[in-house]
């Protein structure tokens, strides 16, 4: 199978080079003639434009800054539309918008062509180890039948399902790691205000409950379920624990925007008669503001984590 790579930044650059590691024969293409040095060096063979990659290949991977160089690369006069064959497929590394995503598939889809989404998660030092998450979206056939190039690129790539859901689930992953960085940015200042050393409070809170869990692993057992009785921790418990840290910003002057969010959050679903449920039910309110319902049957959670196990 030949195989084209489009895109050596930081990020497909190492990825290119796991895939030649691999024994995949590459043809490679980059806005940067010289960012191809290294891989043309191991045997790549450079194309001028992304059409001429397509022609010469079965299988073609982009790793692109965004949206509009995707579409560039796709549409463009020497676009990848223009000249992939049917039967063949392009997976597109990058973090891409859904609603391009699906629109490409459209047009691609009637040329033969299968597109996936998969953008991965692992930053610079994963690419370079391959210790990478891919999500991918679309057709799981074509999914299962190229897994060994993408296991040459990532340790753990995943199928998430129809065309534009791996962009969704990077999507979701990105925005909530820095959601949660901007929250530890709030709560540290107040702790080091307040008079902690700022490593003596790291190494303090990685004890607790919240440090000593994998992020994501704390929505296992009140909100993918949907349900929030008997409670683990009250809400009643959480609002007093929240007031007295916003107190305490108040206090020493230190703003707490976030944290004050929080608090409304939690003062809005007592006020819903919650108090005695666990403090996750809050969660509650958005997924009402959303218009959505959470509800994973238990044995089907417990099986996705034997998976992961």
């Amino acid at each position: 199978m030949k195989v084209g790579f489009i895109g050596l930044g930081t990020m497909g650059a190492s990825m290119a080079a796991n895939l030649q590691a691999a024994g995949h024969a590459l043809c490679v293409h980059d806005i940067r003639r010289e960012a191809a040095a290294p891989h043309v060096a191991a045997g790549a063979l450079w194309q001028d434009t992304p059409r001429q990659v397509a022609e010469a290949v079965d299988v073609i991977f982009t790793s692109l800054p965004g949206p509009r160089e995707v579409e560039a690369v796709a549409l463009g006069p020497d676009g990848l539309i223009h000249a992939l064959r049917a039967g063949s497929a392009w997976f597109d590394l990058s973090t891409n918008a859904p609603s391009l995503v699906r629109r490409l598939h459209a047009l691609f889809t009637e040329k033969g062509v299968a597109l996936l989404d998969a953008p991965v998660s692992g930053g610079p030092r994963g690419a370079r180890t391959r210790k990478l998450a891919l999500w991918v979206g679309g057709d799981r056939a074509v999914y299962e039948r190229h897994k060994p190039l993408l296991d040459a690129i990532g340790d753990r790539p995943y199928y998430v399902g129809p065309i534009g859901a791996g962009s969704v689930a990077k999507l979701v992953h990105n925005c909530s790691g820095y959601a949660i960085q901007t929250a530890l940015a709030e709560v540290f200042t107040l702790g080091v205000k307040a008079g902690v050393d700022p490593l003596v409070l790291w190494k303090a809170v990685r004890q607790g409950a919240g440090g000593r869990q994998r992020t994501f692993d704390r929505l296992v057992d009140q909100f993918l379920p949907g349900t929030f009785d008997a409670p683990a921790f009250t809400l009643t418990l959480a609002h007093k624990d929240v007031s007295l840290a916003t107190a305490l910003g108040r206090e020493l002057g230190v703003p707490m925007r976030l944290a004050t969010l929080v608090l409304e959050e939690m003062t809005e679903a007592l006020n819903r008669g919650w108090g005695h449920r666990d403090s996750r039910v809050a969660m509650l309110l958005q997924e009402e503001r959303a218009g959505v319902h959470i509800a994973v049957p238990p044995e089907k959670i417990r099986e996705a984590l034997g998976e992961d196990a």
